[in-house]
């Protein structure tokens, strides 16, 4: 199985490591999304695997694995539901980060520098697996997702968020988000890697996952909040999948 890291997009991500748990940093974007992308993820892991959510630790039992991890801001709500958290970044320099969050935070969770690829070949497997944010920074989106799609077990849950490409999402994600607001390095993102949502349905069914589900979420410049929208996935969207 062919690797799909991009060397350049890695050490765009290693450049801001140290910066991973600050809320008003380079990150800050993916901070103030965190809250949105959370309640999306429990609400998809609870209704599949028919675990109530709201006290205790319902994701007990359930094996996740988050790709592309950097400093652990999906892994730690996941460990605290009681899962058992596996956490993977090509940037080597995210894992002694994360590490040391979780350690500071009590929460025993397993980092590992490696890629997706790598852990499909060892012949891991996972019930869920979280893929937020990264399939548009890959060099092969198709190969990538195909080893997504091997590393779960059967019925396993596939979530992925990226960012459409249109006109709009260059002029939000790009243009506004690292040369206007400056709340990412210029040259975080490239247009050109960004993908819709019907050509990620399409490469999830080739890659051997059934797609069943696509949501927005919207950033509102007057509330400064981000919400859930069933209609508008014209910039940043998330999907979930199954393997059957």
């Amino acid at each position: 199985m062919s690797i799909t890291v991009d060397p350049s997009e890695i050490a765009k991500f290693e450049a801001m490591s140290a910066e991973w748990w600050d809320p008003h940093g380079k990150f800050k974007p993916l901070h103030m999304m965190n809250p949105v992308r959370l309640d999306y993820i429990t609400r998809q892991i609870a209704g599949e695997f028919d675990r109530p959510t709201g006290t205790g630790t319902p994701f007990e039992g359930l094996r996740i694995l988050d790709i592309g991890c950097g400093g652990g801001l999906l892994c730690e709500p996941m460990a605290r539901l009681g899962a058992t958290v596996v956490g993977v970044d090509a940037a080597a320099r995210n894992i002694p980060v994360a590490e040391t969050h979780a350690r500071q935070s009590g929460l025993g969770i397993d980092y590992r520098h490696t890629t997706a690829e790598a852990l499909a070949e060892a012949g891991e497997h996972f019930d869920v697996v979280l893929n937020m944010e990264v399939v548009e920074h890959v060099a092969d989106p198709l190969a990538y997702l195909t080893a997504c799609a091997a590393l779960l077990k059967p019925g396993g849950l596939h979530l992925c968020s990226t960012i459409n490409r249109n006109a709009k999402s260059f002029a939000m994600a790009i243009v506004g988000a690292e040369y206007v607001m400056r709340w990412l390095p210029k040259g975080t993102h490239e247009w050109k890697k960004f993908i819709t949502p019907d050509e990620l349905f399409d490469l999830m069914t080739r890659a051997g996952l059934d797609p069943v589900d696509r949501k927005g979420y919207v950033f509102n410049p007057v509330s400064w909040s981000w919400s859930i929208s069933d209609r508008d996935l014209s910039v940043n969207y998330v999907t979930a999948a199954l393997k059957p």
